[in-house]
């Protein structure tokens, strides 16, 4: 998987789609957006707030972060479909098939790949997602989350 990085939204353009705000938003930049896909990426700096306890000596990024940094590169795909996406929220109702392949430590960068498995229907949106590092996966699962207005 060989990838050029430009940068579409960097993490202040994502503020204005997303609601999520330090020390919660954790996707920094968005890389790709098509109508079914989103590529994007968050850099692991060792300086994050969850490595001082998780572990001391042995620093790894929580699974559930992983999954939440995928997440909201989906919100910015499911977002970008509506006018005015600072009026929505998105809600995620379902994560299955989480796999976890490798650890992430201090000073990786994950890119996040994310692919509708089915069109957005009645507010509901149904991804696949893939994290990868040095182009190997090290998470990957499948979403389903809802977007409403606020």
């Amino acid at each position: 998987m060989k990838y050029i990085q430009k940068i579409i939204y960097n993490k202040s353009q994502i503020k204005n789609i997303l609601p999520h705000r330090d020390p919660f938003l954790f996707i920094d930049e968005i890389n790709e957006l098509g109508e079914d896909y989103i590529i994007g990426t968050k850099h692991v700096n060792e300086d994050e707030y969850y490595f001082k306890g998780h572990f001391p000596g042995a620093p790894v990024m929580p699974g559930v972060l992983q999954l939440e940094t995928m997440a909201q590169a989906g919100g910015v795909l499911i977002l970008s479909t509506v006018e005015n996406p600072q009026d929505y929220l998105t809600y995620f109702l379902k994560i299955d098939n989480a796999k976890f392949k490798k650890k992430v430590v201090p000073n990786e960068k994950i890119i996040f790949h994310l692919k509708l498995i089915s069109p957005i229907r009645r507010g509901l949106c149904h991804m696949h997602g893939k994290g990868y590092v040095n182009e190997k996966i090290v998470v990957e699962a499948d979403l389903l989350a809802q977007i409403l207005r606020k």
